[in-house]
């Protein structure tokens, strides 16, 4: 027979044996949600003799990973079991995985004992039948599935996790260690293993212990001892680990979730020897770039590609020397093409051929750093170097004639900076007069203000308005004459306060002075300590130093100053004004320790027909929040009176 007469001969056989069925039902719900399951569909026998073929074929689905937390699928049917009694018994079943001889059947062991019962013939569809292996189990028989997810598939992964790649993504690393004693060392450090490696095999030959410290792409550290034999998850990668008297064996399959630190711990004279072996994904691969601009405007040019090395973990573009680290990187050469050839027009055409190695990029524009600000506020100026570069095929860089990279617009060499306003000084308004009649003092807090209304330092001295002004009541003094204006007697009197300005430890030497000690006595008129220390930043290391003090120049703070802690019981309230003087003229601060607040309201003044409360103003001590006296009170402004409206309600008709 001819060939065609028996293919021919061969497809209506299969077409007479097609059409003895029904066609093929819909493919039933998935067997699991998620990890890969199976799903089926069927067909009817139409003949009443019997069908060549089956009439059910499967495939698979959920092809998806599992979260964590969602556990292994045969320890979820060994556990279904939990609830129903075993020979008058309840146990908590485990699953035993791996039977060489019936993978496809639930076997389960009880919880701390050795019992190991069939509990049913076949696992349900889906079903992995080895651990390491997406062989699946439909039907009660092992099935083989490919690592595309595809039943009867035979592809695989490559040694770097790649469905049916060709190991060009990742290298072996191997290599041994030998421990190195020494009396002021305990343990050193084997090997790194990065984010993503695969099939890690380590081995420790003598007396010490190998264990893990773990470090995630957020920055998480662990550590495990590695104490007993057993299997265990560390950051999600599943770790198994065999010791013996002699001798540790370390095994992960990846790929690693974390970069791994391999270390040993010494633990006698002996010398211990670490042989290890791993696939390291190369995470620095050559990418190739888009078509640069055509390198003429009309009339015929050309248009080159260039390749960028890119980091696969931060998914951006990083340094050429990355990937020149690893030797299987390959970086790829330019693509060129033909761009723009239609004529140049008579009257403007321009044409610009650039004549370079078709093998070379086209030059590019490179820019030093900007330079420091000309100005720290108000606006400034900034520059820096633009020059037109070439890279050859070795990735050296040299300066070219700037006509080269004019295809693109040139960088700018100036710009704007620190544009804010400047701090200027905002006074505050002025406190009453010091003195009850005749001429006194007033003053004023002023402040240096930034252009987000901190206060902060910076403003000149020269321009800082004045803090006391002389101050005149018109109401005649009946008093004797004194040498000074007759002012409120204490605590009313108050000497203006001047906030220090914030001091920031800045890249020049200055003063840094801490906060002040509590007041060395609980009532009357103490003193404070602060220490006051010359510091500046270190800008490589963002650290601070301590200097000596003569290195600061400028005035040094005050390191002692007075304190008021209020009128001691049984002192006198009357002072004469050196005293006066001398007290008030350090207490910057006593305004912020007493000030007014509302605290309620009076009674109505009627009792219908409609009255007033007024809000009662009290002294509070802001450090306790005790009400006080309101002699304290008397340096601050006095807040407005408050009335309210109460008892609206008509009266009623007497």
């Amino acid at each position: 027979l001819s060939p065609s007469l028996q293919s021919s001969r061969t497809a209506r056989s299969e077409e007479d044996r097609d059409s003895l069925w029904d066609a093929w039902g819909s493919w039933s719900e998935c067997s699991r949600t998620c990890g890969g399951g199976a799903s089926y569909s069927l067909r009817r026998c139409l003949s009443s003799k019997t069908c060549e073929g089956r009439n059910i074929r499967y495939r698979t689905c959920s092809n998806v990973d599992c979260p964590p937390e969602a556990g292994d699928f045969r320890a979820q049917q060994c556990s279904a079991h939990n609830d129903v009694k075993y020979q008058g018994q309840f146990y908590e079943w485990l699953p035993v995985s791996n039977d060489p001889d019936n993978p496809c059947s639930l076997k389960c062991q009880a919880k701390g004992t050795t019992l190991v019962v069939e509990l049913a013939p076949k696992v349900l569809d889906g079903t992995r039948c080895y651990t390491e292996s997406l062989d699946m189990c439909i039907s009660g028989l092992c099935q083989i599935v490919g690592c595309d997810r595809q039943l009867g598939s035979a592809v695989k992964e490559d040694n770097c996790g790649v469905c049916n790649g060709d190991g060009s993504t990742c290298r072996l690393v191997r290599g041994q260690y030998k421990s190195q004693l020494s009396a002021s060392k305990l343990e050193d450090s084997v090997v790194a293993i990065p984010y993503g490696s695969r099939h890690v095999r380590v081995v420790l030959k003598g007396p010490d212990h190998l264990y893990l410290e773990t470090k995630t792409l957020q920055g998480v550290k662990g550590e495990n001892s590695l104490s007993s034999t057993g299997s265990f998850l560390m950051d999600n990668s599943s770790i198994d680990f065999q010791k013996f008297p002699d001798k540790e064996i370390l095994r992960i399959s990846g790929p690693l979730t974390a970069d791994f630190t391999v270390k040993i711990r010494y633990a006698a004279e002996a010398d211990s020897s670490v042989q290890f072996i791993f696939y390291q994904p190369i995470i620095h691969r050559w990418r190739e770039t888009d078509f640069f601009p055509c390198s003429a405007s009309c009339g015929g040019g050309y248009q080159l590609t260039s390749a960028e090395c890119f980091d696969l973990r931060s998914n951006r573009v990083v340094a050429d020397q990355y990937c020149h680290y690893y030797p299987e990187n390959i970086k790829p050469k330019p693509k060129l093409q033909e761009c723009n050839l239609d004529p140049c027009p008579a009257s403007d055409g321009y044409k610009q051929i650039m004549p370079y190695d078709l093998y070379h990029p086209l030059p590019r524009w490179e820019s030093t750093p900007w330079t420091a600000c000309s100005s720290s506020c108000g606006g400034g100026i900034q520059s820096r170097s633009v020059s037109c570069v070439e890279e050859d095929i070795q990735g050296h860089i040299s300066p070219v004639e700037e006509w080269k990279c004019m295809y693109t617009p040139k960088m700018p060499v100036v710009q704007p900076c620190n544009i804010f306003d400047c701090p200027k000084w905002l006074a505050q308004e002025w406190s009453p007069c010091t003195v009850t009649c005749g001429q006194g003092l007033r003053y004023r807090v002023v402040l240096c203000i930034d252009h987000r209304g901190l206060h902060t330092g910076g403003c000149s001295p020269k321009t800082k308005p004045h803090i006391k002004e002389e101050c005149i009541i018109p109401t005649p003094c009946y008093k004797p004459k004194e040498k000074v204006p007759v002012e409120a007697k204490l605590p009313w009197y108050k000497q203006a306060q001047e906030l220090e300005e914030g001091a920031v430890v800045s890249e020049e030497p200055s003063f840094i002075p801490e906060a002040w000690s509590a007041c060395s006595v609980t009532c009357g008129v103490g003193s404070q300590m602060r220490l006051v220390k010359c510091q500046v930043l270190l800008s490589f290391s963002q650290s601070v130093a301590d200097l000596p003090i003569d290195e600061c120049e400028g005035p040094k703070p005050v390191s002692q100053r007075a304190c008021y802690s209020g009128p001691c019981s049984g002192e006198a309230t009357e002072y004469n004004p050196e005293e006066t003087d001398l007290m008030y003229g350090s207490l910057q601060e006593f305004d912020e320790l007493y000030d007014w607040e509302y605290e309620g309201f009076t009674q109505c003044s009627e009792s219908c027909g409609g009255g007033v409360q007024e809000a009662v103003v009290t002294c509070l001590n802001k450090q306790t929040r005790e009400i006080t006296d309101e002699m304290l009170c008397i340096t601050s402004r006095r807040p407005p009176q408050l009335l309210k409206a109460c008892n609206l309600e008509p009266c009623p008709p007497r």
